[in-house]
């Protein structure tokens, strides 16, 4: 079956257009902005951590990944317990919990902690992203208004990956690598004291029990799966990681199997079924993989091998933010007046040319070509990441918009931990096989940025010979990586191509099927 669901009772546009919805859609707009900004900061200070906690590769890359592990395992419970205690109250508590873990990720002082904190961070953010999107979904019942709606939301997401690197910079010129973290208080803040008064609380009025054991499969089986990944691609086939992704399987099997036999389950594996939801999410998936590998290790090719300052290189990213953000207002009404899916695969096959560009990047590559690519990035992604959430929400009733909208997350979440696993690991695999000169410490071959510091202490001509193998080593690897997501992005457009034939967004109004008050 394709095209989106009718409403059952039709009602005109006057009637669900809820007072001061607007307003409170500039609140969800905060927590995107929570999230967004500590994703991208992250990658702005990594070379910071590097040389302060002197992590291993391996560790570097956890520091990078396990907030999308943790995300990705939870966000489905999450989204289901929102739709079951409250979308509002999930989403005030966690942007509280979010505040509080992320002064843990600023003063982490070893990079176990830093991991555990970005662990527990993981947690935090997976209660906020799917109750932002049901909100949506419960506030905005005419169409036009809830894709114009869901082009804000996303729009505010890619502010905020423009915000992080811009402020990350001036504060990492000014003060230590742990204050990029501490950013978030004043807008988790914000969020809190502000959404307790304008949000209204939404919940499913028959939601059935929350299963505890559907939880924890979710959890081991996504986190489990995505190890052996990320461990074979680093390291290649060994026992303990054939055994985790094993068990991780086993466990995921375990999950699909328990959600069939529940009468409530946490994720209606139903939806699957239709062409346009299951499409839907692929290409969210594909999407944010095979850009995984440019986001991740971005910063560290402007910082430490261009030699841009922090600030410079936050703003050299700007162009890919601008442009999903003119691409996510617009998307809703591109995709009526053309279709769903030429501005899905469009904005896919826009992705997948300007990474393709990007093999050609050597340690002199000039601006102009970044900054072009970038704008390119942004434009395709925010045309896609729009249309893709706006035809997700619409697929299921109100009652379920959570537990929907955190397939779209988990996607998105699972997509990066499975990129940065794959396409992280790969760069890192072309860097350590650098040819340095005598005497390399084995630390500068665990990350560039252990190179820059084992180099700082070694003499000058030892030290340049180093760097020099060591920036080139490093540019090789993020063209492959680009190459690769090409690869992924042309795919994933092919894909949507023939998965989102005859599919919609819908024109009409619909009744809000679920309790809502104010």
């Amino acid at each position: 079956m394709t095209g989106t669901l009718r409403p059952a009772h039709p009602a005109h546009p006057a009637e669900t257009k809820r007072p001061g919805r607007w307003l409170a859609l500039a609140v969800l707009v905060l927590a995107v902005l929570l999230v967004a900004v500590d994703a991208t900061v992250l990658g702005l200070a990594t070379p910071y951590i590097s040389e302060d906690l002197a992590p291993t590769g391996t560790q570097l890359l956890w520091i990078g990944d396990v907030y999308s592990f943790v995300i990705a395992g939870l966000l489905i419970s999450m989204g289901s317990l929102g739709d079951r205690v409250g979308r509002k109250r999930i989403l005030l508590a966690g942007a509280t919990a979010f505040g509080a873990v992320s002064v843990l990720n600023a003063y982490a002082a070893t990079p176990e902690l830093m991991i555990a904190a970005r662990a527990l961070l993981g947690v935090a953010g997976a209660t906020l992203m799917p109750a932002t999107l049901a909100l949506i979904r419960n506030l905005f019942h005419d169409p036009r208004e809830r894709s114009l709606a869901v082009g804000v939301w996303g729009a505010a997401a890619s502010a905020g990956t423009a915000v992080g690197p811009v402020a990350g910079g001036l504060l990492l010129e000014h003060f230590w690598w742990g204050s990029v973290f501490l950013i978030n208080l004043p807008v988790m803040a914000l969020l809190v004291l502000v959404g307790s008064r304008l949000l209204p609380e939404s919940r499913n009025p028959d939601p059935g029990p929350w299963d505890l054991l559907s939880v924890v499969l979710s959890l081991a089986g996504t986190v489990g799966v995505v190890y052996a990944v990320k461990e074979t691609a680093a390291h290649g086939f060994a026992r303990e990681a054939l055994g985790t992704g094993l068990l991780g399987a086993a466990a995921l099997l375990g999950f699909v199997r328990r959600q069939l036999a529940l009468p409530v389950p946490l994720l209606d594996l139903r939806l699957f079924a239709r062409r346009g939801f299951s499409g839907a999410v692929l290409a969210d998936l594909l999407t944010v993989l095979g850009l995984s590998g440019l986001v991740f290790f971005l910063s560290q090719y402007l910082q430490l091998v261009q030699g841009r300052r922090p600030f410079e290189a936050g703003l050299a990213e700007l162009p890919a933010a601008v442009g999903a953000v003119a691409a996510g207002l617009v998307a809703g009404r591109a995709a009526r007046r053309f279709s769903v899916r030429a501005v899905v695969c469009g904005g896919l096959a826009a992705v997948g040319l300007a990474l393709a560009a990007l093999t050609v990047v050597d340690r002199s590559t000039g601006y102009p070509l970044l900054g072009t690519a970038l704008l390119v990035v942004g434009v395709g992604a925010g045309f896609s990441f729009t249309v893709t959430a706006d035809v997700i929400l619409t697929s299921v009733p109100g009652e379920r918009a959570g537990a929907a909208s955190a397939v779209s997350e988990t996607a998105y979440e699972l997509g990066a931990a499975l990129g940065i696993a794959l396409l992280g690991s790969l760069v890192t695999g072309v860097y350590r096989d650098f040819t340095g000169p005598a005497g390399t410490p084995a630390e500068a071959r665990e990350s560039l940025g252990g190179a820059v510091e084992a180099a700082a202490g070694l003499p000058a001509h030892t030290s340049a010979a180093l760097l020099d193998a060591a920036r080139q080593s490093f540019v090789d690897g993020l063209a492959l990586a680009a190459g690769v997501g090409a690869a992924v992005l042309l795919a994933a457009a092919v894909a949507a191509w023939f998965l989102l034939r005859g599919q919609r967004l819908e024109d009409g109004a619909e009744r809000p099927r679920d309790v809502a008050r104010e």
